[in-house]
């Protein structure tokens, strides 16, 4: 029964729909489940950022062949899309290719994954064995009403695809929620808004903090400075943990992705002339509410004062519907434990991963189950797009039996014009852990100073990774 049973994908973003193109392509069943009522539903969250990468480094290979078969008008390779524009001109016409969507489960929240018959604590039922049971898939879906009800598939392979921007990380420095984190949550916007359009009146003429110090808080602060052109009595603050720059504001003019290395020397900038009052070493600890504004205290007891605060504090897997699996994951990171090593952000800064997939991605007590797409990276910061379509084409192969495929994994990334060392003075540029270097397709010693920096060939370009945790600029 189980080798009839289809491939369950959790999510209907760039990376579960990738999947199912290439299911689709090798002739193999498969669902796609999707919590919300549209395909690429968190991508819709902040569909007035741009992105940084033109449209020829984010269209998955077998995608593009199902389009092509449908007569999809391809947009300008070299043209830079919004998330928006992203989702209408590719997401929702691969949603509509017809072959996918008839396998398409939009308004279905999958609430938990386990094996038929076996708790996590049953490993054999008499001669059967925990593993040779097939996935059993719960779900609640919501009909027209808004009224809920409950489902279940069984599955030969679940690929969990649902990303973690429903999981947004907390203000609070150690982790949790800080003092009054969850009592002022009316003040508190996780993600980036859009200042200049729906969200205007929220942060016209406020003093308002951002935290954080990514690619995120960066796309924040900067439609804050356009916002304060016309609305001059807007205040800017930017509260981020670290105590000093580091390689905060990337590779600059030396990043081969022009719009990423632009976007730090545009906030470098606010900083360098005072538009952003910086507050550097800021850990929050309590939020405590001040009349009709809220105070932000430090753990150092520094106060900062404000109308509103943007948290772009990053991003958590939720693991929840997944306790009864048997789960290698890294006890830090939350990745996968084969791949968390080449991506933990303690150790890398070059943006760059070895190649992966079905090998690093396989969980060895739970065969047939894979966490894909920014989910794979735990709590890492930095997911590239083409990881994603990347590993589902290794991972669908391997479900279809074609192990040659599933174990030739490959990846090239652009250099990001950033280079530090790691722990124990190991070079990371261009970083490979050192315990994955088998895997990749460069085994030197990757310094600065050899080919794994190069440009690369255009003949590689279609590996290139192209997108930084799918923000722009």
């Amino acid at each position: 029964m189980k080798n009839t049973l289809p491939t369950l994908i959790i999510g209907a973003g760039p990376v579960g729909l990738a999947a199912a193109a290439q299911l689709e392509l090798r002739n193999q069943p498969y669902v796609v489940l999707e919590a919300g009522n549209q395909v690429g539903a968190s991508i819709r969250k902040w569909a007035h950022v741009p992105v940084f990468s033109p449209w020829r480094y984010m269209v998955d290979e077998a995608a593009r062949a199902l389009l092509t078969l449908n007569h999809w008008s391809a947009p300008d390779d070299e043209g830079y899309p919004t998330g928006g524009e992203f989702v209408h001109q590719y997401l929702e016409p691969l949603a509509a290719v017809p072959a996918i969507h008839k396998n398409l489960w939009l308004n279905t929240r999958v609430t938990s994954v386990a094996r038929v018959g076996y708790d996590k604590l049953k490993s054999r039922t008499g001669k059967a064995q925990r593993q040779d049971a097939p996935f059993m898939v719960m779900f609640e879906t919501q009909n027209a009403d808004g009224n809920l009800s409950e489902g279940q598939l069984l599955a030969q392979a679940v690929i969990d695809a649902s990303g973690t921007y429903e999981s947004p990380n907390p203000l609070g420095a150690s982790g949790v929620p800080a003092l009054g984190e969850r009592a002022n949550a009316s003040h508190i916007f996780y993600g980036i808004p859009a200042v200049l359009a729906q969200d205007r009146a929220r942060y016209a003429n406020k003093q308002v903090l951002v935290v954080g110090s990514g690619h995120s808080a960066f796309n924040v602060m900067l439609e804050l400075v356009k916002l304060a052109q016309s609305e001059p009595n807007t205040q800017i603050a930017w509260a981020i943990r670290r105590s000093d720059f580091g390689q905060m504001f990337g590779g600059l003019s030396d990043d081969q992705l022009a719009a990423r290395g632009e976007l730090g020397a545009n906030v470098k900038r606010l900083i360098d002339d005072g538009t952003v009052k910086l507050h550097m070493g800021f850990k929050i600890a309590q939020l405590s509410q001040v009349g009709a504004q809220v105070a932000v205290f430090a753990d150092d007891g520094r106060v900062v004062q404000v109308d509103e605060i943007v948290a772009c504090t990053g991003f958590r897997p939720n693991l929840d519907m997944l306790r009864e699996l048997r789960l290698d994951l890294d006890d830090r990171n939350e990745a996968p434990r084969a791949l968390a090593g080449s991506i933990d952000p303690n150790l890398h800064s070059c943006g760059s991963v070895p190649p992966h997939g079905y090998r690093e991605l396989k969980h060895e007590a739970e065969p047939g189950f894979y966490i894909v797409g920014m989910k794979s990276y735990g709590r890492a910061p930095t997911f590239l797009m083409l990881t994603g379509y990347e590993q589902v084409r290794s991972i669908t192969a391997a479900i279809a039996g074609d192990m040659k495929a599933a174990l030739d994994v490959r990846l090239v990334l652009p250099e990001t014009g950033v280079c530090n060392a790691g722990l124990g003075g190991i070079s990371t540029c261009c970083s490979v852990d050192l315990a994955m270097r088998a895997t990749a397709e460069q085994t030197s010693d990757c310094g600065c100073d050899t080919d794994c920096c190069a440009t690369p060939s255009d003949s590689k370009l279609s590996k290139l990774i192209s997108i930084d945790s799918l923000f722009g600029r």
